[in-house]
């Protein structure tokens, strides 16, 4: 009995080991993932939103799949997601990764060589997004890949000849790139052959007899195809430097300086050496003069370009570890922005005592300059240790961005501040003097009459419409709003509108640190849902966007609220039913135009529901100028009959 007892123990020992290492995926694994989330600086459609410790298991994580015991990740597979960043080295401690699938995204910097040590990766496909250098050699060693994508990238460099030892390769595409040297990737004395003349062993892709699918288009391949590549289409050579003129190659002038040209120095020496002995000494005394003459221009532009150099900053990571990545910053960039110092701005500021705004990422400031202008600083809220030399990137692209903006709907950028000592990242507004429309709309005290009459709030949404009009069309490439709400628009003295982009400054935190959505302002009965907080980051989001916009202008309700619910579910069974229209209305307002409130409807119901894809801002903004009268004779003509009809049905 005792030893029935001994064997149930043990069995049940054995389990409980089996059971408990079935759930632990190794701690290298994990923070291999954690450091490529960490090199993602844009992450728009949130896909990295659960890789944080509220999900222990990463074979929960978007994207992650894992071996059946749960143990090991065995596969990555974030496509098509926007996801904009760098691959980091460690993901080659993921041993155990089959497939690596990160296609069609934004992915900068180089191809980390670490990845050739991922032995039993079979699919690795890093194509369409901005990588740039050379293909690592190591991937020579990716023994059982079968199918390797980096096509649509900037890569450059020669094919790296160890990846003639991928024996089981069927698919290589390396299109679209800007790839040189020779398409065979072997050891030979010509272009024309994947043979050593010596031995007749077989080189480069002669010894991938696997080899199904390839592409090598639109690259800078020189030579000829390769014959025993005979069975790949035309087409996959074409848009090179080969000395093919079928398919289609290159123009001679584009080829010019990648193509070698054989007997050119033979030549060269014969013409030299039948030159006159005169013109011989008169070219070397040339040459010499010219020769210094070139030194001291190159020592020059060292000097300046060491004074004026790109900006080489590391990538921190978490613990004192650091990960040098080179990142490389224009020293242009900001050349036509105006630079504020950290002193003027503090006594602008009142030493950064009038607080005017805040949030988890940033502070604001409302200051006043020596010159006269009040302004709003935006600081933001991160310690010098968290910053990185992509956040640095990413901040001076932003600030170049802002600084093309100018129209009298749009907020205007007056500079920015950049320092080190304190640490310092801000940006500098024209002051908006009126607060924001969020606050005019929600935030008037009891009993207090609006100042938002219908007249005014009219022109306020054509102002608005001007506004997105211009960024969207008039700029190139157009401009977004990160988060276009209330919030996102600032009032004047006249209550003109200003579009500020304060929000885009969270595109560059981490998104788990992000507010859960809650406007901790605005109390405890309305909130913004979390579906309502996704960002809008290209023009047909701000078109939507837009729309919503009109709705809470024109009814004066928060986007959500407990017990109306969602503000677009809400207006749906009145906005195509006259009899019913003017209910939506703000009931503070006194009087109204009807005609008025019928475009508007007919507008948001574009915007918010029927959505077709080929609106436009520019459009949507010709329906409004058209259609709605915001003349003083309009506003002394309304009156309150549009409430009594309203009252009497």
């Amino acid at each position: 009995m005792k030893s029935f007892d001994s064997l149930v123990l043990i069995l049940c020992l054995n389990l409980g080991v089996l059971f408990g290492a079935s759930h632990s995926v190794s701690s290298n694994e994990v923070s291999a993932l954690m450091a490529f989330r960490l090199e993602i600086f844009e992450d728009p459609f949130e896909v990295f939103s659960n890789w944080n410790s509220l999900y222990e298991d990463p074979c929960l994580w978007s994207g992650i799949s894992c071996s059946p015991n749960r143990d090991h990740v065995t596969k990555i597979n974030i496509s098509y997601s926007a996801i904009k960043g760098f691959l980091p080295r460690d993901l080659g401690q993921l041993s155990f990764l089959d497939e690596l699938i990160l296609h069609g995204n934004k992915l900068l910097g180089p191809v980390p060589k670490e990845l050739g040590c991922l032995k039993n990766l079979r699919v690795l496909d890093l194509g369409v997004n901005q990588l740039t250098g050379p293909i690592p050699s190591e991937f020579g060693h990716l023994t059982n890949v079968v199918k390797i994508n980096l096509q649509s990238n900037g890569l450059t460099g020669k094919l790296p000849p160890e990846l003639g030892h991928l024996r089981y390769l069927e698919e290589l595409r390396l299109d679209r790139n800007k790839l040189g040297g020779a398409v065979a990737a072997g050891d030979y004395s010509d272009h024309t052959g994947l043979y050593n003349a010596s031995n007749m062993d077989l080189t480069g892709f002669c010894g991938s007899s696997q080899l199904r699918v390839a592409d090598f288009s639109y690259n800078f391949f020189v030579g000829s195809i390769p014959k025993c590549l005979g069975y790949i289409p035309r087409s996959s050579f074409q848009g090179n430097c080969l000395n093919n003129s079928n398919p289609k190659q290159r123009p001679s002038s584009q080829c010019a300086k990648t193509k070698s040209h054989p007997g050119s120095h033979e030549q060269n020496h014969h013409e030299t050496t039948s030159k006159p002995v005169w013109l011989l000494a008169l070219e070397i005394v040339t040459g010499t003069l010219v020769g210094s003459l070139f030194l001291v221009a190159v020592l020059t532009a060292v000097q300046k370009f060491n004074r004026k150099s790109s900006i080489i900053l590391p990538w921190k990571k978490a613990g004192s570890r650091k990960y040098y990545a080179p990142v490389y910053i224009d020293p242009e960039i900001l050349k036509d922005v105006t630079r504020f110092s950290r002193q003027e701005l503090e006594l602008a500021c009142e030493d950064f005592s009038n607080i005017i705004g805040s949030s988890q990422d940033s502070l604001v400031y409302k200051g006043t300059m020596k010159t006269g202008p009040e302004i709003a600083v935006i600081s933001m809220s991160m310690k010098e240790e968290q910053w990185t030399g992509y956040l640095e990137l990413y901040f001076q692209t932003e600030v170049a961005d802002l600084a093309r903006i100018n129209h009298e709907n749009t907020g205007k950028l007056l500079g920015y501040c950049r320092e080190s000592s304190p640490f310092t990242r801000m940006l500098v507004f024209d002051y908006a003097s009126n607060g924001t429309l969020y606050e005019h709309l929600h935030l008037t005290a009891d009993g207090e009459a609006s100042q938002l009459s219908w007249t005014r709030r009219m022109k306020i949404i054509l102002g608005i419409a001007r506004g997105l009009e211009y960024l969207h069309t008039e700029l190139q490439p157009p401009f977004t709003i990160s988060e276009l709400s209330s919030n996102a628009v600032y009032l004047t003295d006249d209550f003109s509108p200003k579009l500020i982009d304060f929000e885009s400054w969270k595109t560059i935190l981490s998104r788990s640190e992000k507010n859960s959505g809650a406007i901790g302002s605005q109390g405890a009965i309305c909130v913004l849902p979390n579906s309502l907080e996704a960002r809008h980051l290209d023009v047909q989001g701000n078109i939507y966007a837009f729309g919503v916009l009109l709705l809470e202008i024109i009814s004066g309700r928060p986007l959500y609220c407990k017990v109306k619910g969602n503000l677009v579910d809400w207006v749906k069974d009145y906005i195509e039913m006259p009899e019913v229209m003017a209910y939506i209305v703000d009931p503070e307002l006194k009087h109204f135009r009807y005609e008025d409130l019928e475009v508007i409807c007919e507008v948001m119901n574009l915007c918010i529901y029927q959505q077709p894809k080929s609106l436009s801002m520019k459009e949507v903004c010709t329906m409004l100028e058209t259609r709605i009268d915001t003349s003083v004779a309009i506003e002394f003509k309304a009156s309150s009959l549009a409430w009594a009809e309203l009252a009497l049905s």
